[in-house]
This record gives structure tokens, C-alpha cells and sequence, in this order.
């Protein structure tokens, strides 16, 4: 197996755009692919640019009807089938739609396959990671769910066991939907709670399907303000027992940068330096609880500028085995590269300032009257014992 790293990257997948005013801007792609570039570590991970996913890997999670309209509304956007979620203003119709989603879903299951077959130890494909699409629907600005068919792959080539965890602050509801009645993959999701958010799912007594599935659906809804000591607390107070318990031989990681306090689509209040302890985090557990088989995405974030870049290169670092130091200074080359594109002014360092982030462990106690605790507390009621863990 080699040690490198392998970064799945396609300069195509930059036309994956809803159009001017959409959230999920394409410069956010391609500042966090500079940004790489600029620290060097192009040169500590293998670059690879898979092939597109085939209408045969399409359809090992996505229905034939979904990926012919997909494929008319490529061609003729205007007439997009709203009953399929494309041409709404989540999913605006556009030329080449199906061509890139599915060229982005295609880098994700090369990353699956890579690290399967021993090709790399982890892989990164910060462009994937769009985890709200439907077997027979566009949602929440994702129209194939490369998460969901990188997984469907991996369970394709034999492997028996796949741990997916989610840190989005959107619940991840299309791979969860995917896997429901699979008892080979667990699902864990963290996201903001559904009251308060975008897809209004993702409760803890979400536990999977009925029979062998029962407790492959884990789900931490956290309360809408929550901060670094609160999500890291959570995460922690979770996700390690449930890996030990499942022994996943693969582990899928998504990591939106949407739950940073600077996001303008939602109500967490996390810093850049607890999302990069998160990623060090899974980096761990994968070799702990996986043989370090990693496939690690991107997801969500749309301050475009000052967080997703900074996130997603902490991310390659990571997988690369050259983290970043948080106090870093952001090469200037970067950052004169940002305002002439953004006419934005960059941030100066790899930190938030908040590094090294501290928390309390779950074994410290339990306060009946903190709401984060709270929420851990109904996940492990509603999940643990169906996995025969200790609530």
C-alpha cells in the first residue's frame, strides 16, 4: 500500500455553478485548490483526476428516471422537472449539469476505490461531499450524492463495513436515506438541530430500518448557537465508541466548513480551529478503528473566502501527513490572488485563534440542565442500545 495521499482534483469540476448569487460559488473550489499550491502540498499527495461516474455507477445509488432528467435538464435547462427537485432555486437547472455532477461524483468513487485497493492510503475529494441528494432527487444544492456512491462502490467491491461520519451543520439525509435498510453501513451525523435548520431532519430517534438495519442511523442534533467546547464534546462523546463497536473497514468522512460562526446559512458558532480538530480527529480513528483507510470530503460552506479554503487545506494537510501549523501565515501570493478575484481581503493565518481548542470528555459528567448535553444524551439513548452499548 503506498503511504502517499492522493487529492482528487479536475479543474472541471469549477462547473459545478448555479449561476451568479447562488450560495455554492465555484471560487471557492478553486481558492482552496490555490491555497494547496501555495503551502506546497501538491507535492506530498498524489493529484489524480478520475473519470466521470458511468450511468452504472449512478445507478447503484440514483434511480434510472432521476438520472434521464438530469441528463434532459443538462440539455435543455429551461425545462427542467421541478418534480424531480432541478430548476427550483436549491437546484437551478444549468447546461453541463450532469456532466459535471457526475464528473465530481467520479472523483469521489476513485478515492473509494484508491484507498480500497490499497493505491493510497487516504484520499481527499474536497469538491464531493454533497450529501442531500435523493436516490430520485436534487436537493440542498447537491444533484448526485458522490458520499452515498463512493460507499455503494465500496460495498460493490466486497468490503462489509463502512462508517460514514457527517460534520456538516446540514443533516446528512441523503446518505443516511441510501443506507437505511444496509446493515453494512453505519451513518453518523452531526448537524444543527432540525428546528432550526435546512432538511429538517436528522433527530436522534432516526436509528435506521426496521431488522438488521435497526441502529445503523446515528444522529446528534446539536443546539442552534453551539460552540467549539460544545461540538467537540459531542463529537467525542459519540463517534469513537459507536467505530470500536462497528470496526468499520473503511471510513468516509464529510466536512462541511458551514458550521464555522462566519457561515450565512446557519446557527452553529464554530471556529476554523475546531474544525481542523475534527479532521485531526478522524485522521486518528481511521487508522485506530480502520487500517487508516480514509476517504475524506468536502461539503458545505459559503464563506468562500475566509473559511472554506483555509478548512479544506488544513484537511489536505492532514491526509498528506504535513498538517499546518494554525499559526501560519497565508503566503501573500494567495492572498493577492483572493482580491483580485473577490475584491475580498483574505485572512492572514491558518487560525481562528483558538487553537489548541479545549473541551470537556463525556466521561467528566453529564449536566442535566446544558442543552448540549442534553441532545448527546438522547443520541445514546435512542442509539446505543440497539448497538449494545451503555447509554
Amino acid at each position: 500500500m503506498s503511504g502517499r495521499a492522493q487529492l482528487m482534483w479536475d479543474p472541471a469540476v469549477t462547473g459545478y455553478d448555479f449561476g451568479p448569487g447562488h450560495p455554492m460559488d465555484p471560487v471557492r473550489l478553486e481558492l482552496t485548490r490555490s491555497l494547496v499550491d501555495a503551502f506546497g502540498l501538491d507535492r506530498d499527495v498524489d493529484v489524480v483526476a478520475a473519470r466521470a461516474a458511468g450511468e452504472s455507477t449512478l445507478r447503484l445509488v440514483h434511480r434510472e428516471d432521476y438520472v434521464e432528467a438530469v441528463k434532459a435538464a443538462s440539455v435543455d435547462p429551461a425545462g427542467a422537472d421541478q418534480a424531480y427537485g432541478l430548476g427550483t432555486m436549491d437546484d437551478p437547472a444549468f447546461a453541463g449539469m450532469h456532466e459535471v455532477s457526475a464528473l465530481i461524483a467520479g472523483q469521489s468513487v476513485g478515492a473509494a476505490e484508491s484507498v480500497w485497493r490499497g493505491d493510497a492510503l487516504h484520499a481527499v475529494n474536497f469538491a464531493g461531499g454533497l450529501h442531500h441528494a435523493m436516490p430520485g432527487a436534487a436537493a440542498g444544492f447537491c444533484v448526485y450524492n458522490d458520499a452515498a456512491l463512493a460507499i455503494a462502490r465500496l460495498l460493490e467491491l466486497g468490503v462489509e463495513r463502512v462508517v460514514y461520519v457527517d460534520v456538516d451543520v446540514h443533516h446528512g439525509d441523503g446518505v443516511q436515506a441510501a443506507f437505511w435498510e444496509d446493515p453494512r453501513v453505519l451513518t453518523i451525523s452531526l448537524h444543527e438541530h432540525p428546528r432550526t435548520l435546512f432538511p429538517q431532519t436528522g433527530w436522534p430517534e432516526e436509528t435506521g430500518a426496521d431488522g438488521a438495519a435497526e441502529g445503523t442511523a446515528v444522529n446528534v442534533a446539536l443546539p442552534a448557537g453551539t460552540g467549539d467546547a460544545g461540538w467537540l464534546r459531542a463529537l467525542h462523546a459519540v463517534v469513537p465508541e459507536l467505530l470500536a463497536e462497528f470496526r468499520p473497514q473503511v471510513l468516509v468522512t464529510q466536512h462541511g466548513a458551514d458550521t464555522h460562526f462566519e457561515d450565512p446559512l446557519a446557527h452553529l458558532a464554530v471556529s476554523l480551529d475546531a474544525q481542523r480538530a475534527v479532521q485531526v480527529a478522524c485522521h486518528e480513528w481511521a487508522h485506530e478503528y480502520a487500517d487508516g483507510k480514509w476517504v475524506a470530503l468536502g461539503g458545505g460552506g459559503y464563506a468562500v473566502v475566509d473559511v472554506v479554503p483555509r478548512s479544506w487545506t488544513h484537511l489536505v494537510g492532514i491526509a498528506a501527513g504535513r498538517e499546518i501549523a494554525p499559526e501560519t501565515v497565508i503566503p501573500d501570493g494567495w492572498r493577492q490572488e483572493v482580491f483580485a478575484r473577490t475584491r475580498e481581503l483574505a485572512p492572514r493565518r491558518m487560525t481562528d485563534g483558538r487553537w489548541p481548542v479545549a473541551y470537556r470528555e463525556w466521561e467528566a459528567g453529564y449536566d442535566p440542565a446544558d442543552r448540549l448535553d442534553q441532545a448527546v444524551l438522547a443520541t445514546r439513548k435512542a442509539a446505543y442500545p440497539l448497538r449494545g452499548l451503555l447509554p
